[in-house]
Formats: structure tokens, sequence, C-alpha cells
């Protein structure tokens, strides 16, 4: 029961019934489609820059140097290869015929390592890409804000 007038002191003192309203709010809740744009663009450049390299290179090398000695020896006495110093000493034997067979030691390697080091410079091409993203909608166009 509602009334239109506000319900007065005298009718609730009267015996009458008094109405109040009661109100209640509502809340619907719902999602919508909102169009961003219909597609993405991704522009990718790559850029070269040149990098110089500097570095040391190091490289061992051989001499070998043929020393004649032309000594005879015992078959016993051979001698083995050995090291002076750095040089890696090996003996070169052959036989010889004579009434009795000999070792004549015919000359001698002398092995020496070298270490030589040298520069090297070269320039190489390093690659960086760059990424732009854009989007648009089915026109191409960008969206609006």
């Amino acid at each position: 029961m509602s009334s239109s007038t506000p319900p007065t002191r005298a009718a609730s003192e009267a015996g009458e019934s008094l109405s109040i309203p009661v109100f209640e709010e509502r809340l619907e809740v719902g999602t919508r489609v909102a169009e961003t744009g219909r597609g993405v663009r991704i522009h990718k450049t790559v850029s070269e820059l040149p990098v110089t390299i500097d570095e040391r290179l190091a490289r061992e090398e051989v001499e070998v140097r043929h020393v004649p000695v032309d000594r005879i020896v015992a078959a016993d006495q051979a001698p083995a290869t050995r090291y002076e110093g750095d040089t890696l000493v090996v003996p070169v034997l052959e036989e010889v015929l004579v009434v009795e067979r000999r070792l004549r030691i015919k000359e001698e390697l002398h092995i020496t390592r070298v270490r030589r080091e040298e520069r090297y410079q070269d320039e190489v091409m390093l690659k960086a890409e760059q990424v732009h993203v854009e989007r648009f909608d089915d026109a191409g166009n960008p969206p609006t804000t």
C-alpha cells in the first residue's frame, strides 16, 4: 500500500495503518565486446654495425737443421733422442759395411720450437633488430582512442 501523500501523525493515533515505502537498488553487470582493431602490423628492421677485431694470435713453427756428425759407434752405443735446452736432437743412423758392421752417426737433426706472435685485425658485421608494432582495423586504419 503506497499513497501519494505522506502519512500523518493523526492517522497513526486513530489506529489506521501506516505505510512506509522500502526501496531496493539492483545492479546488473555485463560485458560487451569493444573493437580494438582487427590486426597487428609488425615492422622489423635489421641494422649492421661494423666491429673491429684486434687480437694477438700465436703459432708455433719448427726449425730443422741438419748437423753432419760422421762418427762410427758400436751397435750397443747408439745415441738416443735427447733434448739440449729447447732443442730436440734426433740422431740419424745408418749401417755401413766394413769387415765388421758398425754404426756411424751420419747426422743429427736439431729441432727448435720457435713461438711467433702476429697481430690480426679484421672487421666483422654485427646485426641488431628493432621492432615496431602497429595495430589496425579491417580497413587498414589505426584504431581511434
